[in-house]
Protein backbone atom coordinates (compact mmCIF):
# COMPACT_ATOMS: atom_id res chain seq x y z
CA UNK A 1 0.00 0.00 0.00
CA UNK A 2 1.35 3.43 -1.26
CA UNK A 3 1.75 5.87 1.62
CA UNK A 4 -0.55 9.27 0.85
CA UNK A 5 1.40 11.97 -0.35
CA UNK A 6 0.46 15.48 -0.12
CA UNK A 7 3.68 17.25 -1.37
CA UNK A 8 5.58 15.24 -4.05
CA UNK A 9 9.38 14.85 -3.12
CA UNK A 10 11.00 16.90 -6.23
CA UNK A 11 8.93 19.42 -5.05
CA UNK A 12 10.60 23.12 -6.13
CA UNK A 13 8.04 26.32 -5.91
CA UNK A 14 10.24 29.67 -5.51
CA UNK A 15 8.22 31.04 -3.26
CA UNK A 16 11.29 33.97 -2.41
CA UNK A 17 10.65 35.04 -6.19
CA UNK A 18 7.54 37.14 -4.87
CA UNK A 19 8.95 38.02 -1.17
CA UNK A 20 9.13 41.49 -1.73
CA UNK A 21 5.29 42.02 -3.13
CA UNK A 22 4.37 39.48 -0.52
CA UNK A 23 5.98 41.54 2.44
CA UNK A 24 4.74 44.68 1.34
CA UNK A 25 1.08 43.26 1.00
CA UNK A 26 1.72 41.69 4.96
CA UNK A 27 2.92 45.30 6.20
CA UNK A 28 -0.27 47.27 4.95
CA UNK A 29 -2.37 44.51 6.65
CA UNK A 30 -0.70 45.01 9.75
CA UNK A 31 -0.75 48.96 9.56
CA UNK A 32 -4.65 48.05 8.54
CA UNK A 33 -5.20 45.54 11.76
CA UNK A 34 -3.83 48.20 14.21
CA UNK A 35 -5.60 50.99 12.89
CA UNK A 36 -8.94 48.94 13.47
CA UNK A 37 -7.71 48.25 16.85
CA UNK A 38 -6.50 52.20 17.49
CA UNK A 39 -10.11 53.14 15.73
CA UNK A 40 -12.95 50.95 16.73
CA UNK A 41 -10.71 49.10 19.27
CA UNK A 42 -11.57 45.68 20.74
CA UNK A 43 -14.74 44.32 22.00
CA UNK A 44 -13.89 42.99 25.39
CA UNK A 45 -15.70 41.09 27.26
CA UNK A 46 -16.46 40.52 31.04
CA UNK A 47 -13.02 39.40 31.64
CA UNK A 48 -11.91 42.52 30.66
CA UNK A 49 -14.85 45.37 30.53
CA UNK A 50 -16.16 44.16 34.06
CA UNK A 51 -19.64 43.29 34.82
CA UNK A 52 -21.91 41.90 37.55
CA UNK A 53 -21.15 38.27 39.07
CA UNK A 54 -23.80 35.69 40.00
CA UNK A 55 -22.21 32.97 41.96
CA UNK A 56 -25.18 30.15 42.44
CA UNK A 57 -25.69 26.09 43.21
CA UNK A 58 -28.00 23.98 42.10
CA UNK A 59 -28.48 21.98 45.61
CA UNK A 60 -30.87 19.01 43.99
CA UNK A 61 -27.86 18.25 40.78
CA UNK A 62 -25.15 16.71 40.91
CA UNK A 63 -23.90 18.84 38.13
CA UNK A 64 -24.74 22.10 36.63
CA UNK A 65 -26.88 22.66 33.50
CA UNK A 66 -24.27 25.02 31.82
CA UNK A 67 -25.77 24.78 28.35
CA UNK A 68 -29.54 25.88 29.17
CA UNK A 69 -28.13 28.40 31.87
CA UNK A 70 -26.14 29.99 28.92
CA UNK A 71 -29.25 30.10 26.33
CA UNK A 72 -31.70 30.96 29.43
CA UNK A 73 -29.42 34.11 30.72
CA UNK A 74 -27.86 35.10 27.08
CA UNK A 75 -31.42 35.97 26.23
CA UNK A 76 -32.31 38.18 28.94
CA UNK A 77 -30.47 40.75 26.75
CA UNK A 78 -27.11 41.45 28.31
CA UNK A 79 -25.06 39.93 26.11
CA UNK A 80 -23.38 36.22 26.20
CA UNK A 81 -22.50 34.96 29.79
CA UNK A 82 -19.15 34.29 30.48
CA UNK A 83 -20.51 30.63 33.16
CA UNK A 84 -17.65 28.53 34.53
CA UNK A 85 -17.91 25.98 37.06
CA UNK A 86 -17.01 27.30 40.58
CA UNK A 87 -15.99 25.08 42.94
CA UNK A 88 -17.92 21.75 42.85
CA UNK A 89 -19.37 20.20 39.59
CA UNK A 90 -23.14 21.74 40.48
CA UNK A 91 -22.05 25.49 41.52
CA UNK A 92 -21.68 28.23 38.54
CA UNK A 93 -20.11 31.48 38.45
CA UNK A 94 -22.09 33.44 36.02
CA UNK A 95 -20.54 36.76 34.96
CA UNK A 96 -22.83 39.24 32.71
CA UNK A 97 -21.85 42.46 31.11
CA UNK A 98 -23.61 45.84 32.51
CA UNK A 99 -25.31 48.36 31.22
CA UNK A 100 -22.86 51.56 30.27
CA UNK A 101 -23.60 53.86 33.53
CA UNK A 102 -25.02 50.62 35.45
CA UNK A 103 -21.41 50.61 37.71
CA UNK A 104 -21.82 54.27 38.88
CA UNK A 105 -25.34 53.62 40.34
CA UNK A 106 -26.51 52.11 43.38
CA UNK A 107 -28.17 49.55 43.28
CA UNK A 108 -28.34 49.17 39.40
CA UNK A 109 -26.14 46.30 39.29
CA UNK A 110 -26.82 44.44 41.92
CA UNK A 111 -30.64 44.75 40.31
CA UNK A 112 -29.26 42.81 37.06
CA UNK A 113 -27.84 40.08 39.08
CA UNK A 114 -31.17 39.71 40.56
CA UNK A 115 -32.53 39.72 37.40
CA UNK A 116 -30.21 36.95 36.20
CA UNK A 117 -31.00 34.69 39.91
CA UNK A 118 -34.77 35.16 39.13
CA UNK A 119 -34.24 34.02 36.00
CA UNK A 120 -32.54 30.93 37.02
CA UNK A 121 -35.12 30.23 39.99
CA UNK A 122 -38.34 30.56 37.74
CA UNK A 123 -36.74 27.81 35.67
CA UNK A 124 -34.90 25.61 38.82
CA UNK A 125 -36.17 26.35 41.99
CA UNK A 126 -33.81 24.66 44.31
CA UNK A 127 -31.19 27.04 43.37
CA UNK A 128 -29.25 28.76 46.07
CA UNK A 129 -27.65 32.31 44.98
CA UNK A 130 -24.08 32.31 46.75
CA UNK A 131 -22.99 35.99 45.56
CA UNK A 132 -23.99 38.99 43.84
CA UNK A 133 -21.22 41.29 43.56
CA UNK A 134 -19.98 43.97 40.75
CA UNK A 135 -16.50 43.42 39.01
CA UNK A 136 -14.82 46.69 38.83
CA UNK A 137 -14.37 47.85 35.36
CA UNK A 138 -10.82 49.16 36.96
CA UNK A 139 -9.88 45.84 38.04
CA UNK A 140 -10.82 43.97 34.64
CA UNK A 141 -8.60 46.71 32.67
CA UNK A 142 -5.48 46.21 35.20
CA UNK A 143 -6.35 42.40 34.17
CA UNK A 144 -6.52 43.13 30.76
CA UNK A 145 -3.28 45.23 30.43
CA UNK A 146 -1.31 41.89 32.65
CA UNK A 147 -2.61 39.98 29.86
CA UNK A 148 -1.63 41.81 27.12
CA UNK A 149 2.12 42.36 29.06
CA UNK A 150 2.05 38.79 29.44
CA UNK A 151 1.78 37.99 25.59
CA UNK A 152 5.02 40.28 25.05
CA UNK A 153 6.80 39.39 27.30
CA UNK A 154 6.26 35.63 25.93
CA UNK A 155 7.02 37.02 22.73
CA UNK A 156 10.41 38.81 23.66
CA UNK A 157 11.51 35.48 25.69
CA UNK A 158 10.79 33.27 22.23
CA UNK A 159 12.83 35.90 20.03
CA UNK A 160 16.09 35.59 23.05
CA UNK A 161 15.68 31.57 23.18
CA UNK A 162 15.95 31.78 19.33
CA UNK A 163 18.41 34.27 19.25
CA UNK A 164 20.79 31.64 21.55
CA UNK A 165 19.60 28.86 19.53
CA UNK A 166 20.59 29.97 16.24
CA UNK A 167 21.82 33.56 15.61
CA UNK A 168 20.54 37.04 15.86
CA UNK A 169 18.82 37.17 12.49
CA UNK A 170 16.80 34.31 13.35
CA UNK A 171 15.45 35.97 16.94
CA UNK A 172 14.69 38.90 14.84
CA UNK A 173 12.77 36.74 12.06
CA UNK A 174 11.09 34.56 14.55
CA UNK A 175 9.81 37.68 16.55
CA UNK A 176 8.78 39.79 13.27
CA UNK A 177 6.51 36.61 12.41
CA UNK A 178 4.92 36.30 15.13
CA UNK A 179 4.34 39.81 15.85
CA UNK A 180 2.54 39.21 12.35
CA UNK A 181 0.19 36.60 13.33
CA UNK A 182 -0.89 38.58 16.36
CA UNK A 183 -1.57 41.62 14.34
CA UNK A 184 -3.51 40.06 12.14
CA UNK A 185 -5.48 37.98 14.52
CA UNK A 186 -6.17 41.47 16.38
CA UNK A 187 -7.51 42.82 13.18
CA UNK A 188 -9.92 40.49 12.74
CA UNK A 189 -11.33 40.97 16.16
CA UNK A 190 -11.49 44.64 15.87
CA UNK A 191 -13.13 44.47 12.37
CA UNK A 192 -15.85 42.33 12.69
CA UNK A 193 -16.30 43.12 16.97
CA UNK A 194 -16.25 39.66 18.15
CA UNK A 195 -15.64 39.21 21.93
CA UNK A 196 -12.38 39.56 23.20
CA UNK A 197 -12.19 37.37 26.04
CA UNK A 198 -9.15 35.55 28.60
CA UNK A 199 -10.59 32.75 25.66
CA UNK A 200 -8.82 34.29 22.74
CA UNK A 201 -5.62 34.70 24.96
CA UNK A 202 -5.74 31.19 25.21
CA UNK A 203 -6.36 31.53 21.14
CA UNK A 204 -3.53 33.71 20.69
CA UNK A 205 -0.98 31.84 22.95
CA UNK A 206 -1.90 28.69 20.92
CA UNK A 207 -1.05 30.59 17.63
CA UNK A 208 2.04 31.61 19.03
CA UNK A 209 2.96 28.23 19.72
CA UNK A 210 2.06 26.68 16.28
CA UNK A 211 3.77 29.65 14.33
CA UNK A 212 6.58 29.59 16.74
CA UNK A 213 7.10 25.73 15.93
CA UNK A 214 6.50 25.54 11.99
CA UNK A 215 9.46 28.44 11.99
CA UNK A 216 12.02 26.57 13.81
CA UNK A 217 11.18 23.41 11.43
CA UNK A 218 11.70 25.55 8.36
CA UNK A 219 14.77 27.33 10.72
CA UNK A 220 16.48 24.55 11.13
CA UNK A 221 16.55 22.73 8.15
CA UNK A 222 18.07 26.41 6.45
CA UNK A 223 20.68 26.27 9.12
CA UNK A 224 21.78 22.41 8.25
CA UNK A 225 21.73 23.54 4.49
CA UNK A 226 23.77 26.37 5.32
CA UNK A 227 26.17 24.11 6.23
CA UNK A 228 25.54 21.70 3.26
CA UNK A 229 25.55 23.90 0.58
CA UNK A 230 28.24 26.47 0.86
CA UNK A 231 28.29 28.25 -2.72
CA UNK A 232 24.98 28.45 -3.34
CA UNK A 233 22.59 31.61 -3.39
CA UNK A 234 20.95 32.53 -0.35
CA UNK A 235 17.09 33.11 -1.39
CA UNK A 236 17.81 29.77 -3.47
CA UNK A 237 19.29 27.77 -0.24
CA UNK A 238 16.15 29.53 1.91
CA UNK A 239 13.24 28.31 -1.09
CA UNK A 240 14.73 24.67 -1.42
CA UNK A 241 14.81 24.77 2.95
CA UNK A 242 11.26 25.64 2.52
CA UNK A 243 10.46 23.27 0.36
CA UNK A 244 11.91 20.06 1.81
CA UNK A 245 9.89 21.17 4.85
CA UNK A 246 6.24 21.71 3.02
CA UNK A 247 4.94 18.20 3.42
CA UNK A 248 5.67 18.06 7.15
CA UNK A 249 4.00 22.18 7.10
CA UNK A 250 1.05 21.09 4.63
CA UNK A 251 0.07 17.83 6.55
CA UNK A 252 0.21 19.73 10.15
CA UNK A 253 -1.83 22.62 8.93
CA UNK A 254 -4.56 19.94 7.40
CA UNK A 255 -4.76 17.58 10.18
CA UNK A 256 -5.38 20.96 12.18
CA UNK A 257 -7.85 22.65 9.79
CA UNK A 258 -9.69 18.56 9.74
CA UNK A 259 -10.39 19.13 13.79
CA UNK A 260 -11.25 22.92 13.43
CA UNK A 261 -13.53 23.69 10.48
CA UNK A 262 -16.25 21.13 12.33
CA UNK A 263 -16.12 23.33 15.58
CA UNK A 264 -16.23 26.08 13.65
CA UNK A 265 -19.02 25.39 11.99
CA UNK A 266 -21.10 23.26 14.19
CA UNK A 267 -19.43 23.63 17.65
CA UNK A 268 -21.20 26.21 20.51
CA UNK A 269 -21.55 30.07 20.08
CA UNK A 270 -19.22 30.15 23.32
CA UNK A 271 -16.39 28.67 21.38
CA UNK A 272 -16.68 30.39 18.24
CA UNK A 273 -14.08 33.26 19.11
CA UNK A 274 -11.80 30.41 19.95
CA UNK A 275 -11.94 28.45 17.06
CA UNK A 276 -11.87 31.21 14.76
CA UNK A 277 -8.83 32.85 16.31
CA UNK A 278 -7.33 29.22 15.87
CA UNK A 279 -8.19 29.01 12.34
CA UNK A 280 -6.97 31.99 11.10
CA UNK A 281 -3.80 31.49 13.16
CA UNK A 282 -3.08 28.51 11.29
CA UNK A 283 -2.99 30.18 7.89
CA UNK A 284 -1.76 33.32 8.90
CA UNK A 285 1.40 30.95 10.69
CA UNK A 286 2.19 28.73 7.72
CA UNK A 287 2.13 31.75 5.66
CA UNK A 288 4.33 33.85 7.91
CA UNK A 289 6.95 30.91 8.39
CA UNK A 290 7.05 31.16 4.55
CA UNK A 291 6.95 34.77 3.82
CA UNK A 292 8.10 36.08 6.69
CA UNK A 293 10.57 34.38 8.54
CA UNK A 294 12.53 32.92 6.07
CA UNK A 295 12.69 35.69 3.51
CA UNK A 296 13.97 38.71 6.25
CA UNK A 297 16.98 36.32 6.67
CA UNK A 298 17.86 38.21 3.65
CA UNK A 299 17.63 41.83 4.63
CA UNK A 300 19.00 41.06 7.85
CA UNK A 301 22.53 40.05 6.51
CA UNK A 302 22.05 35.84 6.91
CA UNK A 303 24.94 34.58 4.03
CA UNK A 304 26.82 31.68 3.47
CA UNK A 305 29.33 31.93 6.01
CA UNK A 306 27.12 32.27 9.05
CA UNK A 307 27.69 29.13 10.74
CA UNK A 308 31.37 28.98 9.88
CA UNK A 309 33.07 28.96 13.40
CA UNK A 310 35.56 31.58 12.91
CA UNK A 311 39.47 31.01 13.83
CA UNK A 312 41.55 32.31 16.73
CA UNK A 313 44.53 34.05 15.72
CA UNK A 314 46.67 30.76 17.28
CA UNK A 315 44.51 28.54 14.82
CA UNK A 316 45.14 30.27 11.80
CA UNK A 317 49.14 30.34 13.15
CA UNK A 318 49.05 26.46 13.66
CA UNK A 319 47.11 25.74 10.25
CA UNK A 320 49.81 28.13 8.41
CA UNK A 321 52.96 26.17 9.84
CA UNK A 322 51.38 22.87 8.98
CA UNK A 323 51.47 24.30 5.68
CA UNK A 324 47.47 24.17 5.45
CA UNK A 325 45.67 26.73 3.23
Amino acid sequence: MRLLKLVPEDTNIKFLKWRVPFYVVSMLLIAASWALVFTQGLNYGVDFAGGQEVRVTFTDREEAPIASLREQIGSLGFGEPTIQRFGDPNSVSIRVRLPEGAEDEPGAATEIGNQVVSAIQSEFPNVRQDANETVSGKVAGEFRQTALMALLFAMLAIAIYIWIRFEWQFGVGALFALFHDVSLTLGMFALFQLEFSLQIIAAILAIIGYSLNDTIVVYDRIRENLKKYRKMEVPELLDLSVNETLARTVMTSLTLLVALVPLLFLGPASLFGLTAAITLGIFVGTYSSVYMAAPILIWLGVNSDSFVPTESVVEKQEKKARGET
